[in-house]
């Protein structure tokens, strides 16, 4: 008869602790239910992280070298699928579907820019103007590839002029990859903005302008592109204000560019 009584009396206990809320499973049942939403958050976080990293990621225009394209305050869409996505911390690259191809809009890691330390492999975007084994040059601020001159469209032709004349010590990496007996001509002994070259793109590397011709670090200036170096294909504009002329305040807020939310990038 102990038997039974104790066995009531431990029914009672768990009854009371079941109708009060305090069950010997509530503990662990609240830990179950935080182990689930830490793990939501976790697997949340890891979709992000692959879809910024193989997919498409945000990138903002800083500057104008790339007016009239892209203008300071445009915000863009990358595909990183298209060229073959880069693997973080590796000098890995998956492949894509697409190779890069003149005339393109690329985003990419810059070649070593050794006039600025603190920065010295910055991710820009400029116009793919030439593959590997191309010959360029320039003349009077006109682009030629492969003996074709590349016309630069009105919008770009509407940018404002500068010196054309203008050298710097930076230019000097292109004697390296400079060719004679081409109808280019020789090469200037000292290459200008506008004019320099031909040269001819080595094996595994791209060259790359910016369509502001004369308000673009190019690679007039720090030379060839490595093939690894790309990592996308802007693809539209998904929101854009005035970030460098605007009067108003805070103009992220007050002076969107409507006009330009959803521009596909040519």
């Amino acid at each position: 008869m102990a038997t039974k009584k104790s066995d009531r009396s431990g029914e009672r206990s768990s009854v009371s602790a079941l109708r009060s809320g305090k069950s010997s499973s509530s503990a662990s049942g609240s830990g179950v239910s935080a182990w689930e939403n830490i793990k939501a958050v976790l697997v949340t976080v890891a979709i992000f992280l692959a879809i910024r990293t193989f997919l498409i990621e945000a990138y903002r225009i800083p500057s104008g070298s790339m007016i009239p394209t892209l203008l300071v305050g445009d915000w863009l869409f990358v595909n990183k699928l298209a060229y073959g996505p880069h693997v973080p911390f590796t000098s890995i690259n998956l492949p894509g579907y697409d190779e890069p191809a003149r005339g393109d809009v690329v985003v990419f890691v810059s070649p070593n820019q050794v006039d600025q330390p603190e920065d010295p492999n910055p991710t820009l975007v400029k116009r793919l103007v030439a593959v590997a084994g191309d010959t360029i040059w320039m003349r009077g601020g006109l682009l030629y590839v492969n003996n074709m001159a590349q016309r630069q469209g009105f919008g770009a032709q509407q940018n404002p002029r500068g010196d054309g004349g203008f050298s710097h010590p930076l230019f000097t990496w292109q004697h390296q990859f400079e060719v004679r007996g081409t109808p280019g001509g020789d090469p200037p002994a000292s290459p200008t903005l506008d004019d320099w070259g031909p040269l001819v793109v080595p094996a595994g590397h791209l060259f790359m302008l910016g369509d502001n011709r004369y308000d673009s670090k190019d690679g007039r200036y720090w030379g060839m592109v490595p093939r690894e170096n790309v990592r996308g294909r802007p693809v539209f504009v998904y929101y854009s204000y005035n970030a460098d002329q605007s009067e108003r305040p805070l103009p992220f807020l007050t002076d969107i560019r409507w006009g330009r939310i959803g521009d596909v990038i040519r």
